[in-house]
C-alpha cells in the first residue's frame, strides 16, 4: 500500500517531529511544496505514518505501506490546492514505488480512507483524478448506468467494508468515502450517487477492470 498525508504544520516542525524518536512520527518521505523529494525512512523498514489504521482486512496499515507526506498546511491551517510542483514531485515517486512493489492503484489511499474515525487528509481537493490519469490510482468511475442497487442501507455498508473501509463509525466512513470519490458535496450521510459510485467501483474490481 502507499498512504498520502499532509503535514498540517511547518515544513520545519513536521520534519522535526518525524525525525524525533520520542515523537513516534515518521514517513518514509516527504514532499516540500517546492517539489522537494525527501526521504526521512528506507522503504524495508517500518514507518509510523497512519497510526491506528485500518484497509482491505489489514489492521496494522503501518506494516504493510509506505507513507508520503505532503508539506501542506491542511484543514486547521487554512486548507487550499495543492501546489503543482509537489505533485510533479509525487507522480515520478509514486509511480515507481507502485512499479517495485506492484502496488494495485486501489491500495494508493489517502489518511482519511485508512482512518476515516481520526482523519481527513489529505482532504478533497488533493488531485486523486491527475494520478489517475497516470494510473496510480483509481479513477472516479463514470459509468454509474446501474444506480443504486442497495436494497438497503445495511447492505451499503457491508458493501462500503468489502470495498476496504473501517464502517465502526458509519457516518465518518461515509464522509471518508465521499472525501475521495465524490470530493464536490461531503454530508455523512449514504444517498444513490455514492451507492452507484461504490457499486461501480465493486464491480469493476470484481470483474478484473482494475485493480
Amino acid at each position: 500500500m502507499v498512504v498520502l498525508h499532509y503535514t498540517e504544520m511547518p515544513l520545519d516542525a513536521a520534519l522535526a517531529r518525524m525525525c524525533d524518536p520520542e515523537a513516534q512520527v515518521s514517513a518514509h518521505y516527504c514532499i516540500t511544496e517546492g517539489g522537494e523529494v525527501i526521504r526521512l525512512v528506507p522503504e524495508d523498514r517500518r514507518a509510523w505514518h497512519a497510526g491506528a489504521s485500518y484497509w482491505r482486512g489489514i489492521p496494522d496499515v503501518n506494516s504493510a505501506s509506505i507513507g508520503i507526506e505532503l508539506d501542506h498546511p491542511g484543514h486547521a491551517l487554512g486548507y487550499r490546492a495543492f501546489a503543482e510542483a509537489q505533485i510533479d514531485a509525487l507522480i515520478p515517486l509514486l509511480a515507481r514505488i507502485v512499479k517495485t512493489y506492484d502496488i494495485p492503484r486501489a491500495n494508493v489511499v489517502g489518511h482519511s480512507d485508512v482512518a476515516p474515525m481520526r482523519k481527513v487528509d489529505p482532504g478533497e481537493l488533493f488531485p486523486w483524478e491527475r494520478l489517475a490519469r497516470h494510473k496510480l490510482c483509481l479513477p472516479r468511475p463514470d459509468c454509474l448506468a446501474a444506480g443504486n442497487p442497495f436494497h438497503n442501507w445495511g447492505s451499503f455498508f457491508l458493501a462500503l467494508e468489502r470495498f476496504g473501509y473501517d464502517i465502526t463509525d458509519q457516518a465518518k466512513a461515509v464522509e471518508a468515502f465521499e472525501r475521495r470519490w465524490r470530493p464536490e458535496r461531503i454530508t455523512g450521510v449514504p444517498d444513490g450517487e455514492i451507492a452507484a459510485i461504490l457499486w461501480q467501483l465493486l464491480l469493476d474490481r470484481d470483474q478484473g477492470r482494475t485493480r
